[in-house]
């Protein structure tokens, strides 16, 4: 029989062992909560973005960018109107973190929407001008794009190029090509136009050019260039990177049809050429937010920014960074320094326009 030491030693020891055993369980909980947290950590070291850009110069950034900093970019590629529109479906519950779209009247779009989210950011401050991003700080220009007149040489004396308003003279009957009403660069041009003039002068320039139109209003920016080729007209007011996509193109016939364009930038003794952009914003609500804005940081960096030059033809927001060769080789020019807000503020101005002088 066990005396009553023997049961009390008995005791300690059980009681020890119960408590050795209630630490190594505590220890793990621990250990499985810190592993819980770290998996979490992981989860979140990444930005899902909405993009309307679908150039292989932009899956290059964002490797890059992951690469440098671990944080994973998933990207959703869509129509600009598309991804708007499921933005605004999917609410507070969208993945989204960062839109990313050409024109500054889809990101005003987006903005007036309530789909966009102010951010502070000295580097955007520092490394974009103040008429490239919002005064609200919810969108940021990323690359710029100038609007310009196209002319055949051998056509058109350049003597004879002066400003957007001379367009609509009479002298430039059946000569002028360029893209319907519905297209968002010619809003914007429309818009800049409204800004500077009036909205009732803005129209009659808009009937003038109807008037002037060597044919229907139709195809792409690259469709108005190969009309003055071919010798529909003699002048077309597109976006300077589409020559540049032309000059580089696999085709050779496109290549050859670019040796005949050269662009010019209107009221160069003005308010200067109407520059527009493509330019992203932070998702209002997005879960990544501070992983977005470390994108865009990247995005309008200078070695961002000149990968963007010399892949896509466009013009670089940083003001550090130079343009590429091919851009640099059709002149430095005056750019109009109108803040694109209000650019965006006058789209419906525009739109009206555009019916009153019934513009296709």
């Amino acid at each position: 029989m066990l005396n009553n030491k023997d049961n009390m030693n008995k005791l300690l020891t059980a009681f020890m062992l119960l408590a050795i055993l209630t630490l190594f369980s505590c220890e793990g909980e621990q250990n499985n909560e810190t592993k819980s947290v770290e998996n979490t950590e992981e989860q979140t070291a990444e930005v899902n973005v909405y993009s309307h850009r679908f150039y292989d110069s932009d899956k290059a950034l964002f490797a890059q960018f992951e690469e440098e900093t671990g944080i994973k970019v998933n990207v959703k590629m869509d129509d600009a109107d598309r991804l708007i529109q499921l933005l605004q479906t999917e609410g507070e519950n969208t993945p989204a973190d960062l839109l990313i779209t050409t024109d500054i009247g889809r990101l005003y779009y987006a903005k007036e929407l309530g789909l966009l989210q102010s951010v502070s950011s000295a580097l955007l401050t520092e490394r974009i001008p103040a008429h490239l991003r919002s005064k609200e700080s919810d969108w940021f220009g990323l690359t710029k794009r100038a609007r310009v007149i196209m002319y055949n040489p051998t056509k058109t004396e350049v003597s004879s190029l002066s400003t957007y308003e001379d367009l609509a003279d009479p002298k430039w009957k059946g000569q002028i090509s360029i893209r319907s009403s519905s297209n968002v660069y010619n809003k914007s041009l429309m818009a800049s136009l409204v800004a500077h003039l009036g909205e009732e002068e803005a129209t009659q320039w808009a009937k003038g050019i109807v008037a002037n139109m060597a044919t229907e209003p139709k195809g792409n920016d690259r469709d108005q260039i190969k009309n003055i080729v071919s010798g529909t007209g003699s002048i077309a007011i597109t976006n300077t990177y589409y020559l540049g996509l032309l000059v580089n193109s696999d085709n050779p016939a496109e290549r050859e049809a670019a040796q005949n364009v050269v662009p010019f930038f209107p009221n160069q003794d003005g308010r200067g050429a109407h520059i527009n952009l493509s330019g992203a914003g932070v998702v209002k609500g997005a879960d990544n937010a501070e992983n977005a804005v470390k994108l865009l940081e990247f995005l309008v960096s200078e070695k961002a920014q000149s990968l963007y030059v010399e892949a896509n033809y466009e013009y670089p927001v940083n003001p550090n960074v130079k343009p590429s060769e091919l851009l640099s080789s059709w002149g430095d020019f005056v750019e109009d320094t109108l803040n694109l807000e209000e650019i965006g503020q006058r789209q419906k101005e525009a739109i009206q326009a555009f019916a009153d002088a019934e513009w296709n």
